[in-house]
């Protein structure tokens, strides 16, 4: 049906009723779509009112932040979570890998303590000249069929550093029976004169043996030590040790010019006036101080080989800067 019949259909009934119409058609309308309009206000604000909480006063918008947040945190506490069980698992394993170690090495430990295996067979000593190999291996206290890992290197080390030669010691286990005792010596390098006997002392001083036996060493005359002091073990006291390093150093000018095997004796007693005896020659050699030691030397190697079957003295114990020559006195 058409709009205008619509129209006729509406004033035809108006005039039945012998009435006319209160509003047009388009009045009609019009209020039609404003209760809709209005209807539909209602619906939008009743949806606010739905997407509101009036308890919380929280919007729908920030509680789906909310939800966000905590499933952020429920998975980072289930990260953290997984890594302490991780973690766990890695302790509880390192433990159980640490416990087997241990095990296999106390079992390890507990055969190597009783197996014959591992009993000594060969005790070997090297670098040993002067103390023979005997005598090491007694002081060592080791012996054969004894466990290879029954005994403390230190000990063994004190027991045979007792003898005053033996300046280090190293032992090594060569497994699995065989003990080699590795041995550094002191050398005697001088003699001192004690009632009637000699002291040997080697280059630092030490005192190795007191002896009726004379070794071919240079005699020290003029040491300040007391005689009951000269014990095996013992070192010369500080005195006598820088008196040492002068001997030292004239022993080393003596073997630059091939005579320190000739020396018999060296007198410290006057600090102004070393003396050198050289029994081969039959000579006294003045050295006055041990400055201009290495001219003064040479000037005396000059007079030794002029003056060879001549017993006698050489005087070196001048200042050779002052016009002081060297001078030789035969024996009268």
């Amino acid at each position: 049906m058409s709009k205008s019949q619509n129209e006729q259909n509406i004033n035809m009934y108006y005039l039945n009723n012998e009435s006319e119409p209160k509003e047009t058609i388009e009045e009609m309308m019009q209020r039609k779509k404003e209760r809709e309009r209005r209807i539909k206000e209602l619906q939008q604000m009743q949806k606010k009112e739905e997407d509101f909480d009036f308890d919380t006063e929280i919007v729908i918008g920030m509680t789906n932040k909310n939800n966000i947040k905590k499933e952020r945190d429920n998975r980072n506490r289930l990260i953290k979570e997984q890594q302490k069980i991780e973690k766990k698992k890695k302790k509880i394993k390192k433990i159980r890998n640490w416990t087997i170690f241990i095990m296999l090495l106390a079992g390890t430990t507990v055969f190597a303590l009783v197996s014959p295996i591992f009993n000594i067979t060969t005790i070997e000593v090297v670098n040993n000249e002067l103390v023979n190999s005997d005598t090491i291996i007694s002081l060592s206290q080791l012996s054969t069929n004894q466990n290879i890992f029954r005994f403390f290197s230190n000990q063994v080390v004190n027991n045979i550093k007792e003898n005053t030669y033996i300046e280090d010691v190293q032992i090594h286990r060569q497994l699995p029976n065989k003990i080699q005792i590795e041995v550094k010596e002191r050398k005697p390098r001088y003699s001192i004169p004690v009632l009637g006997n000699f002291a040997y002392i080697n280059s630092q001083g030490y005192i190795l043996e007191v002896t009726a036996n004379e070794l071919n060493l240079p005699i020290i005359n003029g040491m300040k030590i007391n005689e009951e002091d000269i014990v095996p073990g013992n070192r010369l006291i500080e005195e006598d040790l820088k008196e040492l390093e002068i001997i030292l150093k004239i022993s080393s000018i003596c073997k630059e010019n091939n005579l320190d095997n000739k020396i018999t004796s060296i007198d410290i007693s006057n600090k102004n006036d070393y003396i050198i005896y050289i029994k081969e020659d039959e000579k006294y050699i003045h050295l006055g101080d041990t400055s201009n030691l290495g001219n003064k030397m040479l000037y005396i190697i000059a007079i030794l080989e002029e003056e060879k079957q001549t017993a006698g003295e050489i005087f070196a114990n001048g200042d050779l800067n002052k016009d002081f020559r060297v001078y030789f006195r035969p024996k009268i």
